[in-house]
Formats: C-alpha cells, sequence, structure tokens
C-alpha cells in the first residue's frame, strides 16, 4: 500500500503543476510552479522532488509540444531546484521560523533569475547562435526575468507557509 500512495502523490503533484502551469500560461512572468514544487520539495524530501520535476519536466511535452532545449532546461533546471529544497526541507526540519522563511523566498527569487541565465546558455548552444543572436536573446529574456521573480518573491511568502500547513494533513 506505501508504494501505492507514494505513486499517487508524485503523480497528483505532477498533475497540479502541469495544470498550474498550463492555467498561467497565458501570462507572461507569472506562474506556480515554483511555489508548488517548492513547498512540495521542502516538505516531502528531495528524492520525491525530484521525482516529480521529472515527471513534469517530461509530461509537460504533451500539452507544450516537444521543445529539446526547453527539456533539457526543465530536467536540469527543476531536479536540481527540487533537490536544492528538498535538502534545504531536511536542514529546517520542514519547519518555517520568520528567518527560515525568508532565507527560502530570498533563495527562491535566486533559483528564478538562475532559470533564465540557465536558458541564456542553454537555448544558444542548442539553436548554434551567433554571438550577437545569444547576446540579444540574453537582453530579451529580461522581459521574463523580472515579472518572474516578482511573482516568485510573492508566492514563496505568501502561499509557501499555507501550503506547508496543508502539507501536514498529507499521510502517506
Amino acid at each position: 500500500m506505501k508504494i501505492a500512495k507514494e505513486g499517487a502523490l508524485i503523480g497528483i503533484f505532477t498533475a497540479l503543476l502541469i495544470g498550474g502551469q498550463l492555467a498561467l500560461s497565458f501570462v507572461a512572468g507569472v506562474e506556480v510552479v515554483t511555489v508548488l514544487l517548492l513547498s512540495f520539495s521542502f516538505y516531502f524530501g528531495a528524492r520525491r522532488g525530484v521525482l516529480v520535476a521529472t515527471a513534469f519536466s517530461l509530461l509537460r511535452c504533451i500539452i507544450f509540444g516537444f521543445f529539446p532545449s526547453v527539456l533539457v532546461l526543465y530536467l536540469i533546471y527543476y531536479n536540481a531546484f527540487a533537490m536544492f529544497f528538498g535538502l534545504l526541507g531536511y536542514k529546517f526540519d520542514r519547519t518555517l521560523t520568520n528567518k527560515k522563511h525568508i532565507v527560502v523566498v530570498v533563495l527562491a527569487s535566486v533559483f528564478t533569475v538562475c532559470f533564465s541565465l540557465l536558458d541564456d546558455v542553454i537555448t544558444p548552444l542548442m539553436f548554434n547562435f551567433t554571438k550577437d543572436a545569444a547576446i540579444a536573446y540574453f537582453y530579451s529574456s529580461f522581459y521574463a526575468l523580472i515579472p518572474q521573480t516578482v511573482c516568485t518573491a510573492v508566492t514563496a511568502t505568501f502561499i509557501f507557509p499555507p501550503l506547508l500547513k496543508a502539507f501536514k494533513n498529507v499521510k502517506i
């Protein structure tokens, strides 16, 4: 029964990430995947977080299409993100104080900036951009970077704590 519960938890949360991304895909820079995966990994651990991150990265291709550069970006970034915040949750004993919460919000925001920077490296490499095209791609990413980082800071501030409370009711 434990394996079935584990599979259900991973599957339901993967579906929640895909649904959240789909629901907000029409608004540039606004997303809930970060705060959802952050809270899941923080509470349920790095191993489960990485399983969800990998499933999400692969299965989202069914809805959004198969783009190799996006797939590579998502597999690298979200797995590193889930691993990091899963380990941080372990270090913080899956609890929040005001100081811990501030640390989580700042780190989540830094990770969001790293997402764009990683994309600024992966996409030009995979598509063999010229130097000028790569620089133009880098500067154009700021239009998404700024609202995404603000969104992460806001959602990690206000949605992360209630999600942690809700996860305490999940029995595995």
